[in-house]
């Protein structure tokens, strides 16, 4: 009974020293072993290992790709057009002991801040190389992989690794946005102005074709119309003269009877003739001929 009674919690003990000498590393960690805060030992490879209870311990870090957004960042470009920037970039901690010694506890706060630190000073550096229209450009890829580039070297020094940086967003500052708004707003009446100048000179060269044409084709028509009516008043003029020679009498009669139709329609002027006048002549016979001398 005495025995059982020093068995049992020696068993526990050493249950309990065995699981806190055991730790376990998934694959998206790395860590690190310290004992009394010293680098003792590095985990990259994801399993179980053992450390000595108490006198050491176990800081895991994320081994994963990590994001990190800065704060709007104002820049000056070459041309002094102040611009407000919005950035991201894409890390990893490549190197745990050299991220431990460089940052010590509070490592990914820390690490955040200088990282931060590193990209703004790196993102104002190379966009102060540049104009402007560059930066706002949908091609600026070439910006952003130097400002990438000019960081590797710094978060290295760190133990990140740096996969990428990105520019989400580039503005005006909100104190030149009215300005430039008013200056855009300008630009597009301007070119609107000259958009209906040129219409309306088109519409003009347009009008005076049309017009042109109009004329044309009337003093056309006109023409062909003259030498239509011409010819018809030849024709006709043939017709009259082919009826006269074939019967002269009945042409006179035909002429005359055609005078009295249109002078003696209702409405006409008052006719004053002597009754012997020779527009009554086939008047002076009911038989239809001409009244002899």
């Amino acid at each position: 009974m005495k025995k059982s009674a020093f068995i049992l919690p020696a068993i526990a003990v050493a249950i309990i020293g065995v699981m806190s000498s055991l730790f376990i590393v998934d694959e998206r960690q790395k860590a690190l072993v310290l004992q009394f805060g010293q680098i003792v030992s590095v985990k990259t490879e994801p399993g179980l290992y053992m450390k000595i209870p108490v006198f050491q311990d176990v800081v895991r870090y994320d081994d994963r790709i990590l994001s990190r957004d800065l704060d709007p960042l104002e820049v000056t470009p070459s041309d002094d057009r102040r611009l407000v920037v919005d950035a991201f970039a894409r890390y990893r901690i490549s190197d745990v002991e050299q991220f431990r010694r460089a940052v010590g506890d509070g490592a990914e706060a820390r690490a955040a801040e200088r990282l931060d630190g590193i990209l703004r000073d790196k993102t104002r550096n190379v966009l102060g190389t540049v104009a402007s229209n560059d930066i706002l450009s949908t091609d600026r890829a070439a910006l952003m992989l130097r400002i990438r580039n000019d960081a590797i070297p710094e978060a290295r020094g760190l133990g990140l690794e740096l996969i990428d940086v990105r520019l989400k967003r580039t503005d005006l500052p909100p104190e030149n946005l009215n300005a430039t708004y008013e200056r855009m707003k300008a630009e597009r009446e301007r070119e609107a102005a000259d958009e209906i100048a040129r219409g309306n000179e088109a519409a003009l060269r347009i009008q005076a074709g049309a017009d042109r044409t109009v004329i044309e084709l009337v003093s056309d028509a006109g023409r062909q119309s003259q030498i239509t009516q011409g010819e018809a008043d030849a024709r006709r003029n043939e017709i009259f003269a082919n009826a006269f020679g074939a019967n002269p009498e009945f042409f006179e009669f035909y002429r005359s009877m055609t005078a009295y139709e249109r002078s003696l329609q209702t409405g006409n002027a008052t006719m004053v003739l002597s009754p012997d006048n020779e527009f009554f002549e086939y008047l002076k016979s009911d038989t239809g001929n001409a009244a002899s001398e």
